[in-house]
């Protein structure tokens, strides 16, 4: 299927950002702790709330609402849980290929 505009590209950190919300709603510090324990990644806030906010924008994530507003917690929406589906089968599909092409290849040999 063709990337669309709106959608995370896969080395964007709105898709860390989807991907740690998959597991649940979490506000801003803890999406930064499980992207960084997850995927070893550093998100810095102004990235972290950019990302948030271009995500938001888009549908993919929306905010809940919070009795601390330093907290504020956001969630994934389902149309956000269809398109990083989407993503991430396609990067799998990706993998799989270089994996198979690395496999095959005269000169480097490697299995």
């Amino acid at each position: 299927m063709p990337r669309r505009v709106e959608d995370p590209n896969w080395t964007d950190p709105g898709l860390l950002v989807m991907a740690s919300l998959a597991e649940g709603a979490k506000h801003g510090y803890a999406i930064i702790q499980d992207v960084e324990a997850t995927a070893a990644v550093k998100l810095g806030p102004g990235t972290l709330y950019g990302a948030l906010s271009r995500l938001e924008q888009r549908g993919l994530i929306e905010a809940l609402d919070s009795h601390d507003p330093r907290r504020r917690p956001y969630r994934l929406t389902s149309h956000g849980s269809a398109v990083l589906a989407e993503r991430l089968e396609h990067m799998r599909r990706f993998a799989a290929m270089g994996r198979r092409r690395l496999a095959t290849s005269p000169t480097l040999g490697l299995a």
